[in-house]
Order: structure tokens, then C-alpha cells, then sequence
């Protein structure tokens, strides 16, 4: 057993599995700031979902297919992205990818900062725009191998749903806060003319690009200098091992279930009230009046599951991710079928159960994916389960995408339904390989 020495940038005699190679304090460490930088990515991730519900306010001549695809954009460049950063933590090590990739995230900031001052900014550049947005959600199948390096069997699952659940609360944070930063000029640059609403009230779009500018370049320095890297490489070549465990494939399936249509399903939620049940659709045609609007609701999914994912880590730790996992699925199942039924309202009294039920389906997301990235570490090798992580984020990244396709393409209730029956075939699944008393893989 070498001596941990921990004097240079790369740790020596690095092991998390002995006490004496393992330093908690440079894993909590890692784990703080890789997370204070995650959570600006997610930000970044969902800053579309926040700005687009107001673009057609402010002058921009946008049809609904073409906001959904806005929102959709940053879901397809997000698992792109992950594609390539899943093989990187080996190869550049946690401080320069942390680094680099908080740097990364100000170039869409700074364009939607631009962009959104000009209503005659083409469509296509609108829709680069939102492709870059892609880089906050791409970069967490980096940031979340080269944190688990840092961290022993026997706490991966906490360690893992902090980081992913506290990261995921930038999806709610720019959420619940672009609207009200939208509000006010920003201290230092109220001297850029406020977009006019409709009604000529004045709104500030470009401060939810522009707010996070110092927080990111702040968790960039802190990688750079506080961050250390692990003795773990291996090539292009040598990770592509996982694609030979059929756990990578069954672990795919479960987690675009749970990650995949939680993200997706809160990327659209704001629009999705808004031409269900609020000043887009059918009711106000007929006209009603008093409709919900859809910015006020779509910080709680995202909210919901990521609180939920934090707490269920220990949970996990302590009995199974496995089982977790399925009550997931089977919950997920339930809950999206009960959302299905109020998709054609015929009054506004039908948004009340439909917004219970999305928002208990976005409480059994959190739950599943506590549970996966629990069970990932403890049925696989430790570097194949980092490849694993990585190429199942990948994966469900693409969630945001192909929810706002298909929300654009078909019925909404259709989709629904279909959600529904692939999550009732993922807890069969997780219950016959991972959940059941006696199951092959249990974890």
C-alpha cells in the first residue's frame, strides 16, 4: 500500500477504499465545488426554458411549434455533448475539466445577453443559441465520474445525489428567478433599454443571461486552484469496455426513465400550461378568463425532484438503490397515466389534478435517480461505473429534446401515455434484474 501524498496537483497513493489512502477533506472539497459549478450549469441548461415563455411578449413573431423547438434544442447539444465529456475525466483530470467547463458556460450567456435585446434576431440564431445551452447539461457526464473517483463505495450514493441533486437545482433556480431578475434593471447595467411587454410594461429578459456571468468565471477560479486531480487513466479505447456489460445498456433504459423525462417533462412545463391550460390554448379561445401562466409552475418539477434526489441519497446508501428504483418506475407509470386524463380540459377546473399529478410523477423522478446512481458504483467496477455514469447521462440528456419533439409532433395525451407504459416496462425490468429478493445484480 503506497503512502497518500497529497503536496502536488495529482494525488499520490490515492485509494478511497482505505482509510489511510483517503483524505475526506479533499473529497468534500471536490465535492462543494464541482457542485457550486454544476448548479451554474444547470442554469445554464435551462436558461431557454426560462426566456422563451417571454419572447413572444417582448416582439418576437414565434409560433408554439417553434418555442417548444427552442426548448428542445438544448436537450439534443446536451447529450451530444455528454457523449464526448463521458470519456474525459480520465484524460484531463477534475481541475482543468471543471475549469474549462465553467468557462464554457459564457458563451450562451453572453449571446441570450445580446440576443434577446434585438426582437429581429433571426430564428436560426436563436436556435444556435439555444444549441449552446447545451454545454450546462453536456458537461455533467464529466463532472460526475471524476467527483465519484473521489469517493468510497460506501458513500457514493450520498456523494453522487448531492452533487446531482443540488446541480439539478439550477434547472428550478433560473426558473424561479429569471422571471423575478426580468423584473428590475440589475445594478451596473440599467443603462441597457428594458424590452416592453404587450401592455408597455418594462422587462429586463437579458438579466437572466447575464446574472450568473460572475458566478461562473468565480467557479472557474476555484477549480483552478483549490481543485486536485486522481491517478486514474485510461483511453478512449480502454472505456469503451462498458459497452460489453449489459448493465450499461438496462441501467441506460432506467435512467432515461427517470432523468431523461424528468428533465424533459421540466424543460417544457412552462409551456406546456401555457397552450394546455393557459393564454395559448383552447380555454382561452373559448374565453375564459384567469388562466394560469405557466412561468409561475415551472420552477416546482425541477424543484421537487432534485430536493428529493438529495434526501433519498442516504436512503439509498442504506437500503437499495435497486428497490428505490423500482418504486420509481412504478410510480412514474401512475402518475403520468393520471396526468393524461385532464390533457383535453374542458374547463379550468382540470388544471388543479393535472398539475398534482406532475408534480407527484416529478417527486418519483427524484426518487429514481437517487436510486440509479446508487446502484451504478455498486454493480460495476469502479473506473466501468464512471464510464456508465457517464454514457446513461448521455443518454437521458437527449430527454429535453425528444419530450419538446414530441410534444410538437403529436397529442400531448398520446405522449403522455406513452410515458407511462415505458416506465410500467422499466420497473419490470428493474424488478426482475435489480429489486426482487435473489435478483442477479442487487445494489
Amino acid at each position: 500500500m503506497s503512502k497518500l501524498d497529497t503536496t502536488g496537483r495529482v494525488l499520490s497513493g490515492w485509494n478511497p477504499e482505505e482509510p489511510e489512502s483517503w483524505d475526506a477533506g479533499i473529497a468534500w472539497r471536490t465535492l462543494a465545488i464541482t457542485t457550486f459549478s454544476m448548479v451554474i450549469a444547470f442554469c445554464v441548461f435551462f436558461l431557454v426554458s426560462a426566456i422563451a415563455p417571454k419572447l413572444k411578449l417582448i416582439g418576437f413573431d414565434l409560433t408554439a411549434g417553434q418555442l417548444y423547438w427552442l426548448t428542445a434544442m438544448p436537450g439534443l447539444s446536451g447529450g451530444l455533448i455528454r457523449l464526448i465529456y463521458m470519456f474525459l475525466p480520465p484524460i484531463m483530470g477534475t481541475r482543468r475539466l471543471i475549469g474549462i467547463s465553467s468557462l464554457l458556460y459564457l458563451i450562451p450567456m453572453l449571446g441570450w445577453f445580446f440576443a434577446v435585446q434585438d426582437t429581429s434576431t433571426p430564428y436560426l440564431v436563436l436556435l444556435l443559441l439555444s444549441f449552446l445551452c447545451g454545454i450546462g447539461g453536456g458537461t455533467f457526464s464529466g463532472y460526475m465520474p471524476s467527483t465519484g473517483y473521489f469517493f468510497p463505495k460506501r458513500l457514493s450514493g450520498t456523494a453522487l445525489n448531492v452533487q446531482a441533486g443540488l446541480g439539478n437545482l439550477g434547472m428550478s433556480i433560473i426558473q424561479m428567478v429569471g422571471p423575478w431578475l426580468m423584473g428590475f434593471g440589475l445594478l451596473g447595467i440599467a443603462f441597457i433599454a428594458p424590452q416592453r411587454e404587450a401592455d408597455n410594461h418594462a422587462i429586463f429578459v437579458h438579466n437572466a443571461a447575464i446574472f450568473f456571468v460572475p458566478w461562473t468565471i468565480l467557479a472557474a477560479v476555484l477549480a483552478f486552484t483549490l481543485l486536485k486531480d486522481v491517478p486514474v487513466k485510461a483511453n478512449i479505447r480502454q472505456q469503451i469496455d462498458i459497452f460489453g456489460n449489459a448493465n450499461t445498456w438496462c441501467m441506460t433504459l432506467l435512467y432515461v426513465l427517470t432523468f431523461g423525462l424528468f428533465s424533459g417533462f421540466s424543460a417544457q412545463f412552462g409551456l406546456l400550461i401555457n397552450n394546455t391550460f393557459g393564454a395559448s390554448s383552447s380555454l382561452a379561445q373559448a374565453g375564459y378568463q384567469n388562466l394560469p401562466l405557466g412561468a409561475t409552475y415551472a420552477f416546482l418539477g425541477p424543484l421537487i425532484g432534485s430536493l428529493v434526489r438529495v434526501a433519498w441519497g442516504p436512503l439509498c446508501d442504506r437500503v437499495s438503490g435497486g428497490f428505490w428504483t423500482f418504486v420509481s418506475a412504478v410510480g412514474m407509470a401512475i402518475t403520468l397515466g393520471w396526468a393524461a386524463l385532464y390533457l383535453h380540459p374542458d374547463s379550468p377546473s382540470a388544471f388543479r389534478p393535472f398539475l398534482w399529478a406532475m408534480l407527484v410523477m416529478f417527486f418519483f423522478a427524484g426518487i429514481g435517480n437517487a436510486g440509479t446512481f446508487k446502484q451504478m458504483p455498486m454493480i460495476m467496477p469502479k473506473r466501468q461505473a464512471g464510464g456508465a455514469i457517464g454514457f446513461t447521462a448521455a443518454v437521458a440528456c437527449f430527454g429535453p429534446f425528444f419530450v419538446g419533439v414530441a410534444l410538437s409532433a403529436m397529442d400531448a395525451a398520446v405522449w403522455f401515455w406513452i410515458c407511462a407504459a415505458y416506465s410500467a416496462l422499466c420497473a419490470v425490468i428493474c424488478w426482475i434484474r435489480y429489486a426482487r429478493p435473489g435478483a442477479p445484480f442487487p445494489g
